[in-house]
């Protein structure tokens, strides 16, 4: 039983996780080529090993004939009946070749036929063990800054994280360890380059994923991202079980699980939005914590006229125009922001009328001056009440003297 030999497969079966199989192989493939280096023909040599003692036997094999033309594949009638007198002319002599008779290229022939295999494997295993982690995250640890570019140890490999994939204000330091979304994974000839990012938006959802089970489970699914990385990410979500709160399982008891994201984050907002097939409703969810009056939203060309509140104006706009960006690329619509005092007009065609203290609709729907909406100033049949029956009738128009 060879068992230093044994001993080695097993190493490197666990270490580099290529298969047994494979390196017998190479090994039988190297004694080939240290016969071919030392004979000058390989051809008619068998390389056999066995798998389960790695015992190993390289042989020539020779025909027999009565005057031999070619050493290298033939041997005489009363050489090969010294090795087995059963033999005759026309037979198939084997001949054992001893290893330890091979010259130092030869040698170093075979060494270099395994170490190449070695690697090409090694490399393929590497591409196809990080190609299931595509598009997943994994925790790295910060090895070193190449120029404006970091290097990740992410277990069995290196990643780079480019400058454009890392949040602006964080600082990565050696022997920090960091969570990373794997966004590529390329094949190049000295070995497999690993993209990752701690940008991307689906870092966030996958943030989720690990901390919230109903989201791991499909029960609560997350319809959009959009996200400034190091600043503010919005997220709409949706829940396939009526009775499963699908913000009130990502925000978690006291808000564990979202804090738990904005954490890895190192801060990063998180607005979580109710998704709803409706545009003007998920238009007005996405401009939160801003209150809306009315979303006019074409479906068709994919553009929203948003009014509110003048109060509210610089809220739905955000800092440097933050809320209503995020918002219309969680949407997927072009959003035009009005102030009620700018859509005066606008909203009286579309049956909105101004009050003291903020503006009713044709429903009946009255909206405070912070866009709530009111059910105490009106009846549920849209009448008013009354208390503002003296105000104005339902077109709008204050009631003629005398009339209730």
């Amino acid at each position: 039983m060879n068992t230093e030999l044994m001993e080695a497969l097993n190493i490197l079966e666990k270490e580099k996780d290529i298969n047994r199989e494979v390196l017998l192989e190479a090994i039988e493939n190297s004694l080939l080529s240290a016969c071919k280096q030392q004979y000058g023909k390989s051809d008619n040599i068998k390389v056999s090993i066995d798998r389960e003692t790695c015992d190993f036997h390289v042989c020539a094999m020779k025909n027999v004939v009565e005057e031999v033309e070619d050493p290298a594949l033939e041997i005489s009638l009363d050489e090969a009946r010294k090795l087995d007198p059963s033999l005759g002319l026309g037979d198939v002599a084997q001949i054992e070749l001893e290893m330890m008779n091979f010259g130092r290229i030869a040698a170093q022939k075979a060494k270099s036929v395994i170490l190449q295999k070695i690697t090409e494997e090694e490399r393929s295993s590497l591409l196809s063990y990080y190609k299931e982690l595509e598009h997943q995250i994994v925790t790295g640890v910060v090895q070193r800054r190449m120029g404006k570019n970091v290097s990740v140890n992410i277990g069995r490999a290196d990643a780079v994280l480019n400058e454009r994939e890392q949040i602006r204000g964080e600082s990565y330091r050696q022997g920090d360890r960091v969570k990373v979304y794997i966004v590529d994974v390329r094949d190049l000839p000295k070995g497999p380059k690993i993209l990752v990012s701690r940008t991307h938006p689906e870092l966030v959802r996958r943030l989720f994923e690990a901390e919230v089970s109903e989201v791991r489970e499909g029960i609560v699914e997350i319809k959009g991202i959009s996200r400034e990385a190091g600043s503010r990410t919005k997220i709409t979500v949706w829940s396939n079980d009526p009775n499963v709160d699908p913000i009130g399982a990502c925000v978690g008891v006291n808000g564990t699980r979202v804090n738990a994201v904005v954490n890895e984050l190192n801060g990063e907002k998180i607005d979580i939005i109710p998704w709803d097939e409706n545009s003007a409703i998920l238009i007005e969810n996405a401009l939160s914590p801003a209150r809306v009056l009315v979303v006019l939203a074409d479906d068709d060309e994919k553009e929203a006229t948003v009014i509110v509140p003048d109060h509210q104006l610089s809220l739905a706009i955000g800092k440097e125009g933050q809320n209503v960006r995020l918002a219309a690329r969680l949407t997927g619509f072009k959003i035009d922001i009005k102030s009620e005092s700018q859509a005066r007009d606008l909203l009286e065609e579309i049956g909105y009328y101004e009050m003291e203290g903020g503006v009713y609709d044709d429903f009946g729907e009255y909206y405070t001056e912070d866009g709530e909406y009111s059910e105490e100033e009106y009846q549920e049949d849209g009448e008013y009440s009354e208390e503002y029956a003296e105000g104005y009738a339902e077109d709008g128009e204050a009631p003629a003297e005398g009339e209730a």
